[in-house]
């Protein structure tokens, strides 16, 4: 019982530790990890696992060696933001794999990847038709990122000369049922205002409604929980 208990304990003191090394590491999504992050988290995850279970560990050893881990991680992510040298030590540079149209086989062998993987990265990313492509880049997080050849763009606003207005940015305004009254605040307005709004449009039970969205035209579209196919738009 006492060796059950020591580690739930564990678990619990790793589970903590994790939390506030990645709040000290920031948040990045897996795609943006370069290569040393990515070793990185999991060294760490690797020793938070041996504390939570392997009870030969000192509390303080496992916990200090994940802070070790953590830090250099966050120190190092900040001597890259400070110097251009270090972070193309840390985390590479990018890689063009194609120019101009023309694969260039010297880099593609360089960044370990052949044809068939180049082919498969490129239907991934939507090009089937491989003579579509410009210019291709391997990111220093492992992404391929692809600039098709300008007649295979697609038409923007801009090339039709055609007169628009900014979307700006929408704002939740009901989440879950609960009003988000900081969210309110931001533009401009009081629960008061949303309250009104929604009960004109037939929805007095805030707590019925998964999500609402006020957009820069002060539009609302509305999400109910039942079935998901109640979407009004009002002015």
């Amino acid at each position: 019982m006492d060796s059950l208990l020591d580690i739930f304990l564990r678990s619990i003191l790793s589970i903590v530790v994790l939390f506030l090394i990645t709040e000290l590491m920031g948040k990045k999504q897996i795609s943006q990890l370069n290569l040393f992050d990515y070793i990185i988290g999991i060294s760490i995850g690797s020793l938070a696992a041996s504390l939570s279970i392997d009870t030969s560990i000192d509390y303080l050893d496992g916990v200090l060696s994940i802070i070790v881990y953590g830090g250099s991680a966050a120190l190092i992510s900040f001597i890259t933001t400070k110097s251009i040298v270090m972070r193309r030590f840390f985390t590479g540079t990018p890689c063009v794999l194609m120019n101009d149209g023309k694969i260039i086989y010297k880099n593609l062998k360089k960044s370990r990847l052949d044809m068939n993987d180049l082919l498969q990265i490129a239907r991934e990313n939507g090009y089937y038709d491989f003579s579509q492509i410009h210019y291709c880049i391997l990111e220093p997080s492992g992404k391929v990122s692809f600039l098709p050849k300008a007649k295979y763009m697609p038409a923007t606003p801009n090339d039709m000369k055609l007169k628009v207005s900014e979307n700006g940015i929408c704002s939740n305004l009901v989440i879950d049922g609960h009003l988000m009254e900081e969210n309110i605040k931001q533009i401009g307005k009081d629960t008061s205002w949303v309250l009104t709004r929604l009960s004109n449009m037939g929805y007095s039970d805030i707590s019925e409604l998964l999500l609402v969205i006020c957009d820069n035209k002060e539009q609302f579209t509305v999400y109910v929980k039942d079935n998901g196919k109640d979407i009004k738009v009002f002015d």
